[in-house]
């Protein structure tokens, strides 16, 4: 039986208390954990809940910074032009045999037949996306650019965002709209037939209202019927998957909805009116010439080339996500919808354009990163003159991919190119020309250097500033 009272002699050298005793403790070993306490700052130890190494953005999905997610997928995501290429470069024959659906091919012969661009053509289709690329163009949002950089007061820059915010809201109306119809249908169709039905019915009686405009009417619905509905369902029935997840999408989306409408735009309008920095400048502008400048931003460019090019890209992917087209065509456009998101997301401080063509019979993928505001080597704002620096990046059909790097001060420009293997017996040729169109455009070339390009270069490289987000708190719950 065991010696519980331990009146046998002990064998030498393993009287386990004396063991125990003779241990060394380090404060600096990482391996004794901490006891977690969100109230004070502790030393590091062996804890990976955190993740706090990485901070580039490598290892594993983080799930403490939004920020980091970002860094990571913008990191491992593949670039657009890789996509394009493998969607488009089989050309219509081959894109028809290889698997996919009369709809989806008809798609993306389409998109082909707007690649064909001359000068002319491709000046247009740029300029469309310049245009479209942004919702804060024109007058007034420079003036309220303006303002926000001059503000004394953190006030001033509040009030201005809350505007803009209220803006992007009322402008995406329609848009919103139909999210708040697909989360219905959706939630209906995750739901018994018992509690279904009645959904549907309130969800018919939204449609129509907002077919009708009743935007206040429309309100009231999802404040006082349908939004209540769903949370008894939930309370009820306990269910804690798809239907509770569409309600709190539901919430955003009213929230958004309701910060769209005239009236809280009109509001944040006059607050600004009210500033004396302001007043002079926006005091003028009475509520419906407001509405009507706002309303108009978008009309000319629905019809633009841009605009008309995203609609079929978009068409096309959500075909072969429905099963239209081969699974490599679907691992194609699942990798371009997924480089779209990062390329634009909230945390991306650069411009990104997309400009797919076929010129002179070779097609051309090509992806263009601009930062108006960019800083030269040495951290500053280029010295007094406004700095600008792109990035450009050209997948050429038949010779390989090329990285641009133009920066321009005032009319000095610096140009870097890393070109394939195929190219690098031109470099001097390409040196010569890109100066000869630089000069003819009375730009002075600083520097024009063209080099073999042994790796892609990244866009955080390119654009360090991308890594400012880092300064601040930001939490995924």
């Amino acid at each position: 039986m065991p010696d519980l009272l331990g009146a046998t002699n002990p064998v030498p050298g393993y009287d386990k208390t004396a063991i125990n005793r003779n241990i060394t403790v380090s404060p600096d070993n990482t391996q004794i954990q901490n006891v977690p306490d969100p109230s004070k700052v502790v030393r590091a130890d062996g804890r990976t809940e955190q993740q706090d190494s990485n901070l580039q953005g490598d290892g594993g999905i983080r799930y403490d910074s939004n920020f980091q997610t970002f860094l990571q997928r913008l990191r491992d995501t593949p670039g657009l032009a890789d996509s394009l290429a493998r969607i488009f470069s089989g050309r219509e024959g081959i894109v028809v045999s290889s698997g996919l659906s009369a709809g989806i091919a008809e798609e993306m012969g389409r998109l082909l037949e707007m690649l064909r661009m001359d000068e002319s053509q491709l000046l247009d289709f740029l300029q469309g996306q310049f245009k479209t690329g942004t919702r804060f163009g024109g007058a007034l949002f420079a003036l309220l650019r303006n303002a926000y950089d001059r503000a004394a007061s953190d006030g001033v820059r509040t009030d201005i965002l809350q505007f803009l915010k209220a803006y992007v809201d009322f402008d995406s109306t329609k848009h919103i709209e139909g999210n708040l119809l697909r989360d219905l249908q959706s939630m209906a169709d995750a739901m018994p037939a018992s509690w279904a039905e009645k959904l549907r019915d309130l969800t018919a009686q939204l449609q129509n209202g907002i077919a009708a405009g009743n935007r206040q009417g429309n309100l009231h619905l999802l404040q006082k019927e349908i939004f209540p509905y769903m949370s008894s369902y939930v309370e009820r029935t306990h269910d804690m998957g798809t239907p509770r997840a569409l309600l709190t999408m539901l919430a955003l989306n009213v929230a958004r909805y309701e910060n769209g409408s005239e009236e809280k735009l009109l509001e944040g309008f006059h607050q600004l009116s009210g500033y004396g920095t302001l007043k002079g400048q926006l005091g003028g502008i009475d509520d419906q010439s407001l509405l009507l400048l706002l309303r108009s931003r978008g009309g000319g460019a629905e019809s633009s080339k841009a605009i008309e090019f995203s609609n079929h890209l978009a068409s096309a992917a959500a075909r072969a996500f429905r099963g239209e087209g081969s699974a490599e065509v679907q691992h194609a456009f699942q990798n371009l919808i997924a480089a779209m998101l990062v390329n634009e997301s909230v945390y991306m401080p650069v411009n990104h354009y997309l400009l797919p063509l076929e010129w002179n019979g070779r097609m051309l993928f090509s992806e263009l990163w601009v930062d108006p505001n960019a800083e030269d080597e040495q951290g500053r704002a280029g010295g007094g003159k406004k700095a600008m620096r792109f990035l450009f990046k050209m997948d050429v059909q038949s010779l390989g991919l090329f990285d641009v790097i133009l920066t321009a001060q005032g009319t000095d420009v610096d140009i870097q190119i890393a070109c394939p293997d195929a190219a690098v017996p031109f470099s001097k040729q390409i040196g010569d020309a890109v100066s000869q169109i630089l000069a003819r455009n009375d730009l002075k070339p600083a520097r024009v250097a063209v080099r073999r390009m042994d790796r892609p270069v990244t866009l955080t490289e390119v654009f360090p500033k991308i890594f400012e987000g880092k300064n601040s708190i930001n939490v995924k719950i």
